[in-house]
């Protein structure tokens, strides 16, 4: 009885092995990467998500006034929406920075009705390059000007986990 269990498993085993293994244009890759993104302003939260599950979380810093949508260039506030991760800077102020699509047409409608202009340049960011060494220290308080930080060694891994248009969605 005990074979005949065990030579099951084994048999399950190399089956789901090499489906994943040799299955054309299935890759190990294509299993490690985010397929969306959501922030939880509110809880301080960044999720990695892959077909609906949660596989990676980060606590996060945000914008100096973190309550509410961004609705104009220097309110300090980390828009709320649905966008797109949709470009990385390598040489950014910070170490490593990926752009959110902010702002949407939406936002620039919005923005334009009370006079203002809708501001951008939103990133998910790691630390300035001289206070790498705060490491998590840094999220004892919100303090960017909208963008969504991690310490470095996150950026790092997100930066490797997230493509280029990934979906974000910000919640409040």
């Amino acid at each position: 009885m005990l074979k005949k269990i065990v030579l099951t498993f084994g048999i399950a085993f190399i089956g789901i092995f090499g489906y994943y293994y040799f299955c054309p244009g299935t890759t190990s890759a294509a299993f490690n990467k985010a397929d969306k993104v959501v922030l939880i302003k509110n809880k301080r939260v960044l999720l990695l998500m892959r077909q609906g599950e949660i596989f990676k979380t980060y606590k996060v810093a945000l914008g100096k006034e973190p309550s509410g949508h961004k609705t104009k260039a220097g309110d300090r506030r980390t828009p709320e929406g649905t966008y797109m991760l949709d470009s990385r800077n390598a040489d950014s102020k910070f170490h490593l920075a990926i752009h959110i699509s902010y702002p949407k047409e939406s936002d620039i409608l919005n923005a334009h009705k009370q006079g203002v202009s809708p501001g951008g340049d939103v990133m998910i960011h790691g630390l300035p390059h001289d206070l790498g060494r705060l490491g998590k220290l840094h999220r004892l308080s919100d303090w960017t000007n909208g963008c969504i930080a991690v310490t470095n060694p996150e950026i790092e891994e997100i930066w490797r986990l997230v493509p280029d248009g990934t979906p974000i969605e910000i919640k409040p």
